[in-house]
């Protein structure tokens, strides 16, 4: 359960400070960490002391010393040095490693919790009483965050997003598939939406410090109870998928910011075709040439004020009107007016919705 390389530079440390040379092997005799240079002597009367009833034993001028996952042997221990304090680092040693085999199965126990939560895979009752069992509050204020990035190989964003988090028991970090890494962050601290934001956009640039690229964030919405964690995980998923549509340039997306882009998400292909066909009569936005798109996406930007449309784009106001009125005669929609303009923004969005589905052919 505990990685090699923390086996390794847990006995690196005890040996910086008791002088004490270590080992840590399985019950098969197999090294897993050491600090010796020379164990063939080692592996036999290891695997002699594995089967024996002895919890120590001194063996050839070495202390042995057996560590149990509960009621099961895990490791067999081995320390070597001069002196009468040699026994005393072992046994240290030995209870060191009992800790980290009780503290990652916690870690675990808990990682596997959250996952089923997430996933809605748990029973009310099961949910509270796992709570009280693996000592989780149940009324802590929390939220969810997907965390999406394109790492090198040699990177493990779930590795660098639990540096980040810290030792806090009060937030867990786990995955529930490949591709995203999945924060439950307490955020009873927090005051409002903003500090939420903040987090993240300082999640965002501790991971590309760390080499992660096209990093993406999104969260749902805060939550009073532990039973609707999976509702803000689903809201953070939705978030994810909706901020690829119409968020493309933001890398950080909040569900309570998807707006209308949430409703366009979850309507039917075919019911979109029908809609922009009804409403462009065969014709598509696609179709619009790149300054008329601009000026469009301008208008929109600057909530349908001619002056200050005409001023953003350096041309006059006529020339814009002149565009506007050829918008209205090839699409039968006037955008100066407020009914045409919605129709128009929706529509723009739905064809953008639908590029996205065909282009990820979901």
């Amino acid at each position: 359960m505990v990685s090699g390389q923390i086996l390794q530079n847990t006995i690196d440390g005890l040996k910086a400070i008791a002088r004490v040379d270590f080992c840590v092997m399985d019950t098969e005799g197999n090294t897993l960490s050491t600090t010796l240079d020379s164990l063939e002597k080692c592996k036999k009367a290891a695997n002699e002391f594995a089967s024996s009833y002895a919890d120590s034993q001194e063996i050839q001028g070495f202390q042995y010393f057996k560590v149990f996952d509960e009621s099961t042997l895990e490791y067999i221990l081995i320390a070597a040095g001069d002196g009468e304090d040699v026994y005393l680092a072992g046994k240290m040693a030995a209870f060191q490693l009992q800790s980290l085999l009780t503290a990652y199965k916690e870690r675990f126990d808990k990682d596997n919790f959250i996952k089923n939560l997430l996933l809605d895979n748990l029973l009310l009752v099961d949910i509270y009483s796992r709570s009280k069992k693996l000592h989780i509050r149940t009324d802590a204020r929390r939220v969810v965050i997907i965390v999406e990035t394109i790492a090198d190989k040699d990177s493990n964003t779930l590795e660098l997003l639990r540096m980040h988090m810290g030792a806090s028991s009060l937030d867990f970090v786990t995955a529930v598939d490949e591709h995203n890494v999945i924060v439950v962050k307490d955020v009873s601290e927090c005051d409002s939406d903003k500090d939420i934001d903040r987090i993240t956009k300082n999640m965002v640039e501790y991971l590309k410090s760390e080499g992660q690229k096209n990093v993406r964030i999104a969260y749902g919405t805060t939550v009073g109870e532990i039973k609707e964690v999976s509702r803000s995980y689903k809201e953070a998923k939705m978030a994810m998928d909706v901020g690829k549509i119409f968020f493309d340039e933001r890398n950080v997306i909040a569900y309570s910011e998807l707006g209308i882009g949430r409703l366009i998400y979850q309507l039917p292909i075919p019911l979109c075709k029908m809609f922009i066909k009804e409403i462009f009569d065969g014709q598509s936005p696609d179709d619009l040439d790149e300054e008329t798109i601009t000026t469009i996406n301008k208008f929109f930007e600057n909530s349908l004020n001619v002056s200050e449309t005409s001023r953003q784009l350096f041309i006059h106001r006529n020339t814009l009107v002149y565009r506007l009125d050829k918008l209205q005669k090839s699409t039968n929609l006037d955008i100066r007016v407020f009914e045409d303009a919605i129709t128009f923004k929706i529509a723009l969005m739905v064809v953008k919705y639908m590029n996205y589905m065909e282009k990820f052919e979901f």
